[in-house]
């Protein structure tokens, strides 16, 4: 079995600042870091391939410091990681972005030979959209699930799913191939193995990079002239101060009563307990 599992490269704050004329994210100076929602998504995939052989292999469409969140993924036991970077590509939407993973996943069966299962994590904590993994399967025209906690392989070409909504846990069989996206924190992720972060740094072979002159796609509909979503204005947020106090009792005793203290001192904070206790 062969498994695509999407990752993005994110800014590692959520104090995300946003370029008054592009509407796009500022990323300079900010530390980044493999969004966390895709960690299960790896996860995932490692344990598919674990039982029932194959390869699983990880792709981002980001800027090429990126390669860090792709040799991450190796560490975790990932067996190959393609990134996929040009300037063409930058400022892109949810679809733009599900337009250029989609062909790449096109790409990658052309390569590599059938991809039976594409992967991704819910959301990202940067936009919180959650549209990449239906927009990709839209693409490929896969049919996708959401929400998945869980999978097993129920056939020579089916994967029986466990996916889990508000009030409901759903089971499905689904055709491959097909699109998934895992619930947030529904597997914890194995830890990263020095034996195969040290792969990542030597095999120069395991991490390759493709531009848009090997995917060949019409500049018109990738990056921000491919985008059809508009931001048309931001607003500044204000600052909002806080007063910060610590408090180090030697009785956890004394400690609840100091808390109690600042909280009948607050006269905004108790109304707003009085509400959450008793509904009022």
């Amino acid at each position: 079995m062969r498994i695509v599992v999407g990752i993005k490269w994110v800014p590692n704050t959520q104090a995300v600042r946003i370029d008054p004329e592009t509407g796009t994210l500022i990323r300079k100076g900010v530390p980044s870091i493999v969004n966390p929602h895709d960690l299960p998504a790896i996860e995932a995939a490692l344990r598919l391939r674990d039982t029932v052989g194959g390869e699983v292999i990880a792709f981002a469409m980001a800027p090429p410091p990126a390669v860090k969140g792709l040799e991450l993924a190796l560490g975790m036991g990932v067996d190959r990681a393609i990134l996929i970077t040009d300037r063409v590509f930058a400022g892109a939407d949810t679809w733009a972005t599900s337009y250029v993973l989609g062909n790449a996943i096109v790409k990658i069966e052309r390569e590599y030979g059938r991809v039976d299962l594409a992967v991704f994590g819910q959301e990202t904590i940067d936009s919180s959209t959650a549209h990449i993994p239906g927009q990709v399967a839209s693409w490929l025209n896969w049919p996708y699930a959401y929400y998945v906690r869980d999978i097993q392989v129920s056939g020579d070409s089916k994967i029986r799913i466990v996916r889990e909504l508000e009030e409901y846990v759903e089971e499905y069989e689904v055709e491959l191939p097909a699109v998934l996206g895992i619930a947030m924190r529904a597997l914890k992720p194995r830890p990263v193995s020095l034996y195969n972060k040290l792969r990542a740094k030597l095999d120069k072979n395991v991490i390759i990079t493709w531009s848009n002159s090997d995917l060949k796609l019409d500049p018109r509909c990738v990056g921000l002239k491919g985008s059809p979503t508009i931001v048309a204005k931001t607003i500044d947020m204000p600052e909002v101060p806080r007063k910060k106090e610590v408090y180090k009792p030697r009785d956890p005793r004394d400690g609840a009563k100091w808390i109690i203290s600042k909280i009948v001192e607050d006269e905004k904070l108790r109304e707003l307990l009085v509400k959450k206790l008793w509904g009022e």
